[in-house]
């Protein structure tokens, strides 16, 4: 079966593979290895690595990763370009 998937989503095409975020929690550094999708879905996934531990490979709704979170009353972005 031959079917032609969609282009990737113009938020998806903003994450850069090899940029690194910062995740707001703890301040850990992520690689970015990709973009993927769900084989069922076709939801959009960002693929990342840890920069730290033993760099373990991570997936995340893109939504869920570029969303902002509220902590202490205050909203910021889950994971944020490494400057």
């Amino acid at each position: 079966m031959n079917e032609t998937l969609p282009c990737f989503s113009a938020l998806a095409q903003t994450i850069a593979v090899g940029n690194v975020y910062v995740h707001y929690n703890k301040g850990l550094r992520y690689k970015i290895l990709g973009i993927a999708r769900h084989s069922e879905s076709l939801e959009e996934l960002v693929v990342y690595q840890a920069l730290y531990g033993e760099n373990a490979i991570w997936v995340r709704p893109l939504g869920m990763f570029l969303e902002n979170v509220v902590i202490d009353g205050h909203s910021r972005p889950r994971f944020k370009l490494d400057s």
